[in-house]
């Protein structure tokens, strides 16, 4: 299948063959790169996201820092 961009402004496309260059891509391959990126990814559902951070939050074994330790941390040494 073919696309065709068509009045693309010059500095747009200049920036685009800097990054494929510095990517080692050719132009059509970032360009569908970037595409899949933006639009090729499927929607995160923010509840099932929140449910897979709380599980592995339960499986860390670190102390979380509560909002009285950070107050504490930065007023350390003030006074």
């Amino acid at each position: 299948m073919n696309l065709t961009l068509k009045n693309i402004p010059e500095p747009l496309y200049r920036r685009l063959k800097e990054i494929a260059a510095r990517n080692r891509r050719s132009l059509n391959s970032e360009v569908i790169h970037r595409l899949e990126r933006s639009i090729g990814a499927a929607p995160v559902e923010p509840g099932s996201l929140l449910a897979r951070a709380r599980v592995l939050r339960e499986r860390a074994d670190v102390e979380y820092l509560t909002d009285e330790a950070l107050r504490a941390a930065r007023d350390e040494g003030r006074a």
